[in-house]
């Protein structure tokens, strides 16, 4: 089975990109914007995951890759950050296509946010010792910070498909951290982390997937609407 992480990619990925090309949703014509973003996205996430992976905060299970690694993480681990990110924004994109008036009201999206900023903020604090809570955490409270001053529409949205996405998420992310099959392809130091699961899956990684997924959108908004303007 080393390749299961690379199917787990390529599945991710295959769907969302026939799709692109649908008459109606021609998600293709994001895909320059899309390209940025997941570049600018990666040169955040990929040292985050190389320096974790380097003082044992999480690892990858050789059995499941095929072997090749650039920086200490497998080819794999890089296609996650360009695969995923293109699923889950093509599936914002195709949710609001489909149902344009399905949003919060920004008094909500405000409440709601603001409340979320408190918890990360308080566990971020309070679990100051736990690498992957406070790195986590953290970076959830800035980038909320930052969605409400400058892109509350996108947050009035994305709250709702953010749940759609968490369908898929538990499916990959389960199997990644051990659901139905014999060992985690990817496994975590509790030490460094709550140490709470959602089945097998570490709670932060719910919110390493909603600032993953949010910081794409909002730099794929941003430099789509410049290729718009030009």
């Amino acid at each position: 089975m080393n390749y299961l992480y690379l199917l787990l990619n390529i599945g991710s990925l295959s769907i969302p990109f026939l799709f692109s090309f649908h008459p109606k949703l021609k998600f293709y014509k994001y895909w320059k914007s899309l390209a940025i973003s997941i570049v600018i996205t990666m040169l955040f996430y990929i040292p985050w995951d190389v320096l974790f992976t380097q003082n044992g905060f999480w690892g990858f299970n050789d059995t499941y890759f095929l072997g090749q690694k650039f920086l200490g993480l497998p080819i794999e681990e890089w296609l996650f950050f360009i695969c995923i990110p293109y699923a889950c924004v093509f599936t914002h994109h195709s949710l609001l296509y489909y149902f344009p008036h399905k949003k919060l009201s920004e008094g909500f999206t405000k409440k709601l946010s603001y409340c979320l900023i408190i918890l990360f903020l308080f566990l971020s604090i309070f679990f100051y010792s736990k690498w992957y809570t406070l790195v986590n955490f953290s970076y959830a409270v800035i980038l909320l910070l930052l969605v409400i001053k400058y892109n509350l529409q996108l947050l009035r949205t994305y709250y709702l498909t953010f749940i759609v996405m968490l369908i898929p998420f538990f499916i990959v992310n389960g199997i990644l951290t051990g659901s139905c099959i014999e060992n985690e392809v990817v496994w975590y130091n509790d030490a460094e982390n709550l140490g709470i699961r959602l089945f097998t899956i570490p709670i932060e990684d719910s919110i390493y997937a909603f600032t993953l997924i949010l910081t794409n959108l909002v730099l794929t908004e941003f430099f789509q609407s410049k290729l718009l303007n030009k």
